[in-house]
């Protein structure tokens, strides 16, 4: 279907696939990792091997990632909502990989 449409319609494509399915799902799970580490943080957890290492910092990477992907996802919104509008230009151009 992607290879089959015009340009505008693959910007059209990619801008409701981030609205609908990129940015709910990173935005609900930055949402429900976030706990996750502030618990963490909160208890000043401790690894249960000699020395307790702290924890806080490994399950910082969680909410981190996830808040990281959803700000990549809106700058690729932004970059193809400009595409539509014709402030840039965007290759759209999709090749099939070879089976």
């Amino acid at each position: 279907l992607y290879s089959a449409v015009s340009d505008r319609a693959r910007l059209w494509i990619d801008i409701i696939g981030l609205c609908i399915f990129l940015l709910p799902a990173m935005t609900y799970l930055t949402y429900m990792t976030f706990p996750f580490f502030l618990n963490s943080w909160n208890s000043q957890e401790v690894s249960s091997n000699a020395g307790g290492l702290i924890l806080w910092p490994v399950k910082l990477v969680l909410p981190l990632g996830f808040g990281l992907l959803l700000l990549q996802g809106l700058a690729e919104l932004a970059k193809r909502i400009a595409a539509l509008a014709g402030v840039v230009q965007i290759d759209t151009h999709y090749e099939a990989p070879l089976q």
